[in-house]
């Protein structure tokens, strides 16, 4: 854990992980440490553990804390770790605890599990999350925890909420709510994400109303990829992002979504294709058929070769 505020070191390429496993099952630390170490040789700016590419949903509590820790470790400093943390508040503050002791310099609220809960329910949970821990904390807004603007702008009064990571992909919305902090709490440094899957593909959307920060799941598996199209769409070479766009995100995305739960097992398998072998998913999650597999090859070597074509 950094000394610094974790506000001011989230600038760059956001990196999630998968989780390893061996072929028991059981978590591989030696292989996530290879995993996060390349991830953050190769230019990653903070490693977010054990979220959704991360596959929380699937972590029993003591894994949960082995695999933060192994991040934290391989980290040494050098970027900051963010944990996820999810359910309902009584496992969400547990689970912030053991982020904490595992030395994390945050976290990242994903939405209260199963319930479907009203604004002053979402505020409080949020609150009594972040009231328990003193390291800093990103709202999740997604699925079952969708905010209005007047809730956001309460969250952005409290102590030690610093972000929101927006995964539900209403630009009206997220323009209003960003307004609303912007009108209602003048001077509020508070960051926005874009956190849809595959975020590169809307990335250029989300930038025209000032939401610069990502996560990329791309990173993962292919970070030549996924840093020359961050580094394009910063210095606004448009020609690349839309090279890269029509010719590996579009098609990737479009892989995606030919399969349940492929935001996750898709990235998987990608990352066993570079080499590195990290297991398969947890159920209740599936495998991506062997033609899909074949196809996110195609896919990635096109990518490639739209990086080489514009080298020359």
């Amino acid at each position: 854990m950094s000394s610094a505020p974790l506000a001011g070191r989230l600038d760059g390429l956001l990196f999630f992980p998968v989780t390893a496993y061996g072929p028991d099952g059981a978590i591989d630390l030696d292989a996530f440490r290879l995993h996060v170490r390349r991830g953050i040789d190769d230019g990653a700016a903070a490693v977010f553990a054990c979220c959704g590419t991360g596959e929380f949903h699937a972590l029993a509590p003591e894994e949960f804390g082995a695999v933060v820790a192994a991040a934290v470790e391989e980290s040494a400093g050098r970027v900051p770790v963010v944990a996820g943390v999810g359910y309902g508040t009584a496992l969400a503050v547990q689970y912030a605890n053991l982020a904490e002791r595992a030395g994390a310099d945050g976290l990242l609220a994903m939405p209260p599990y199963l319930v479907t809960a009203d604004q002053d329910g979402l505020l409080r949970h949020y609150t009594e999350l972040t009231a328990a821990t003193s390291l800093d904390v990103i709202v999740y807004q997604r699925d079952n925890a969708v905010f209005t603007p007047e809730t956001v702008v309460a969250l952005a009064r409290v102590e030690g909420i610093i972000g929101l990571k927006d995964g539900h992909g209403d630009l009206d919305l997220l323009q209003r709510i960003i307004s609303a902090v912007r009108t209602e709490l003048p001077g509020r440094d508070f960051l926005y994400f874009n956190g849809l899957p595959t975020a590169e593909l809307t990335a250029p959307a989300y930038r025209a109303i000032g939401v610069t920060l990502y996560s990329s799941a791309v990173f993962c598996f292919a970070p030549d990829i996924a840093l020359a199209f961050f580094r394009a769409l910063r210095s606004g070479d448009e020609a690349l992002v839309n090279r890269l766009l029509d010719g590996f995100y579009r098609p990737l995305v479009e892989l995606r979504n030919r399969g349940r739960g492929y935001a996750v097992s898709l990235v998987k398998a990608g990352v066993r294709l570079g080499g590195l072998d990290v297991g398969e998913v947890r159920a209740p999650l599936s495998e991506p058929s062997a033609p899909h597999v074949k196809a996110l090859t195609e896919i990635i070597e096109h990518g490639r070769a739209v990086l080489t074509a514009a080298a020359e």
